[in-house]
């Protein structure tokens, strides 16, 4: 009897163990673990949805600039279709011009030298010691073959040596090809102090005036002007861009020869943008001619 009571004390511990296991088992899994889970997740989908809503924005910002982009010029080749006034942003009653450089990319000279509102072009030659326009030689010889007045300009970078720049501009302005006087292009002071620069670019108009034998013509803008040649520039003619309704008027004062009166105007034979400038007052073209 003591032996069956011994057995069945036995077999209910066992019981009591396994059902224990059992239980231990089937409880779920501690706070701990699952709280860390459900962060995981939820910055998981942090994520996923900062990235969907940057996706949106960025495609939210090309359409809008696609949408407010100015269109791009057409070329207009067909002078029936097309009202000759508007060639003339600011009046047709004044001697107008333009200057071209490989920005403009291939122009129809045919179409622009049929086009009389237009009596003269500038074309960029060189920059600086070593840089020479890629379609100057093309441009000068297919602009006269179209019956245009031709001038070349030098842009002017006063930090290189003088001498440099102007071999550089000989070698393609040539007397023979010049309608016009040549023009050196002012805009950049290369950082140096208002004297230096001042002194830099009153020697090379000089070495440019020697070599040809007439001064040159002096291109600015009118703020480039007042902020740094005021008073130093006395002698030489100036093309004075300002893109505004008025006509620039200089701080101290000066005489404007020819005024740039915008950097966006249009003309058929050219794809896209171009520099339009008219004489002022009495001016007229025969005070810029080349004298050979």
């Amino acid at each position: 009897m003591l032996l069956v009571c011994i057995l069945a004390i036995a077999a209910g511990e066992a019981f009591a163990q396994r059902a224990k296991a059992n239980k231990s088992a089937k409880r779920p899994k501690t706070t701990k673990v699952v709280k860390g889970k459900k962060a995981a997740a939820k910055k998981s989908a942090k994520k996923k949805t900062a990235k969907a809503s940057a996706r949106k924005k960025t495609a939210a910002k090309q359409t809008a600039r696609r949408r407010t982009a100015a269109p791009k010029p057409q070329i207009v080749t067909n002078l029936d279709d097309y009202n000759p006034y508007i060639l003339c942003e600011d009046t047709c009653e004044h001697v107008h011009g333009i200057d071209l450089s490989h920005y403009q990319g291939e122009v129809f000279w045919e179409t622009v030298g049929q086009h009389t509102k237009m009596a003269y072009v500038y074309l960029k030659a060189t920059e600086g010691g070593d840089r020479i326009d890629a379609r100057y030689e093309r441009n000068i010889e297919l602009a006269h073959r179209y019956g245009l007045k031709v001038g070349s300009y030098h842009f002017f970078r006063p930090k290189t040596p003088l001498m440099q720049q102007l071999r550089n501009f000989r070698a393609q302005c040539l007397p023979g090809e010049q309608d016009l006087i040549p023009m050196i292009d002012v805009e950049t002071t290369g950082s140096m102090p208002d004297e230096q620069f001042c002194d830099s670019l009153l020697t090379f108009l000089s070495m440019v005036e020697r070599a040809y034998h007439q001064k040159p013509l002096v291109y600015t803008f009118r703020n480039f002007y007042n902020w740094h040649l005021v008073g130093r520039l006395d002698g030489y003619q100036l093309m004075v861009a300002m893109y505004q309704d008025e006509e620039p008027v200089l701080a101290d004062g000066r005489d404007i020869t020819m005024w740039q009166y915008t950097g966006k105007g249009r003309i058929i034979g050219v794809n896209g943008y171009v520099d339009k400038s008219r004489f002022l007052g009495d001016h007229a073209l025969r005070e810029i001619r080349f004298r050979h």
